[in-house]
């Protein structure tokens, strides 16, 4: 049973030092009660009380990670049911459906594009995360798929009415901790056994969300703690309602046996690759903590992933780029030199524009704490006092005789101050626009 906050604040360390978020330990404590903030994030409280709180500071929708290492996923985590409450935490796990009935060609172009599609932004790569593995009624096929998609690098999900069937594929691939899809009322008891043989998740589902907290109930006694959910619909809205059901009952009602991440099938709700895509956009959004496609295709999954990436961005931090050199179109010792700020924005305009005007060029870019130029120099962090002294300990004076420094327009004030603070530089001031660059740089440097 969930502990009030007044029971959980007994067991604080009555510091009310602020080092939480919160200025009260009361507060804090009120907080945990409600699933809104971390027991980790008090430095002083005792392990006998961690220890008495474990339950209570769990979050309401338990985190499930599916696979090992560089393959794994995660799902689940959440703590708030909207987005600017706090912060999403862990992106809905996109995925696509191999069943054993395809054939070779198949399969291979579906793994080929697994490794393949992935996508480098914001200094983050972006891409799939599950192959689901179902089988059609070859359990020998069924395993060897299995081997297959795991030597491939994706975390796996084993779909299968046979227990048989699945114990063929986790002798292959066990130790890689798979999700076993699924248990049902009529074979719960053999698939928890198998579940904690290999010590992998497990999907439950029935149809109906009161039906499946049940089965996750039965689970949960039998001492299973990842778990995952499928009320059964493969219609688009019975889906939603049900993921907005099982959010809200985990959430306001920290109702435990659905704190655990739900996971839909696009794949199986639509006939064509575009309803898919939508339907999983949808769920990116409410609430997804897996879903499955048919097959990954380059033109759906980006936007996809695009849209994963802005939902589960933390909104009280912006976006930024990591602060440092970033040559584009392979430039040499005497291209052309830019700075701007670490605004993810800001940086994907510049290196585009860059990019467009097919100039050779070294991108200089300055940790801002995510503000934008304009933003920036108003905040005094993009400043000939914090610009000259990143610049020499760059490197970029090793990598290139260029010692001419393109400034953004919008922050020319600052190049008086730059040239006290890199002597034998010329500073130059650059258009104030990002959409001007590539006439800038082809006037000046081609």
């Amino acid at each position: 049973m969930a502990l009030s906050g007044i029971q959980i604040f007994k067991m604080m360390p009555k510091k009310n030092c602020g080092e939480c978020g919160v200025p009260t330990c009361l507060a804090f404590a009120m907080n945990l009660a409600a699933g809104k903030a971390e027991l980790s994030a008090c430095p002083y409280v005792s392990e006998d009380a961690k220890e008495k709180l474990a339950s209570a500071s769990a979050p309401p929708i338990r985190t499930v990670q599916i696979g090992v290492g560089d393959a794994a996923a995660k799902a689940g985590g959440e703590t708030v049911l909207f987005r600017h409450e706090k912060t999403f935490n862990n992106p809905t796990c996109l995925g696509c459906l191999v069943t054993t009935s395809e054939d070779d060609k198949s399969v291979n172009a579906k793994l080929k594009a697994f490794k393949e599609l992935k996508y480098e932004r914001v200094g983050l790569t972006l891409k799939p995360d599950l192959i689901a593995l179902k089988d059609a009624g070859d359990s020998g096929r069924f395993a060897k798929l299995a081997k297959k998609a795991s030597d491939a690098g994706a975390a796996l999900v084993l779909m299968s009415d046979k227990v048989d069937s699945l114990k063929a594929a986790l002798a292959e691939v066990g130790k890689m901790k798979p999700l076993l899809y699924a248990a049902t009322e009529s074979n719960l008891d053999a698939i928890s056994d198998l579940a904690k043989e290999y010590d992998c998740p497990v999907t439950v589902k029935a149809g109906t969300v009161g039906d499946v907290a049940k089965l996750s109930a039965k689970l949960v006694e039998k001492g299973h703690k990842d778990i995952v959910l499928d009320a059964g619909s493969r219609n688009l809205a019975e889906t939603l309602r049900d993921n907005v059901m099982i959010r809200r009952l985990a959430l306001e009602k920290l109702y435990r046996p659905l704190g655990f991440p739900t996971i839909v099938f696009p794949a199986e709700m639509a006939d064509n690759p575009v309803d898919e895509a939508l339907m999983a956009g949808t769920f990116i959004s409410k609430y997804g903590g897996i879903a499955i496609l048919s097959d990954l295709r380059g033109e759906l999954l980006f936007p996809l992933l695009l849209q994963r990436l802005n939902i589960f961005t933390d909104p009280q931090r912006p976006m930024t780029t990591e602060q440092g050199i970033y040559p584009i179109g392979n430039p040499g010792d005497s291209s052309p030199i830019l700075i701007t700020s670490n605004f993810s924005l800001t940086y994907f305009i510049v290196s585009g524009e860059v990019e467009a005007s097919r100039i050779p060029s070294w991108l200089l870019v300055l940790n801002t704490d995510g503000l934008s130029v304009l933003t920036a120099w108003a905040a005094g962090k993009f400043v000939g006092d914090l610009i000259g002294p990143f610049v020499k300990k760059s490197g970029i004076e090793d990598k290139t005789k260029t010692r001419k420094l393109v400034i953004p327009g919008a922050a020319a004030i600052i190049s008086g101050d730059l040239e006290e603070e890199l002597p034998g530089w010329e500073i130059a001031i650059g258009p104030r626009e990002g959409a001007h660059i590539p006439a800038y740089l082809r006037q000046n440097y081609a």
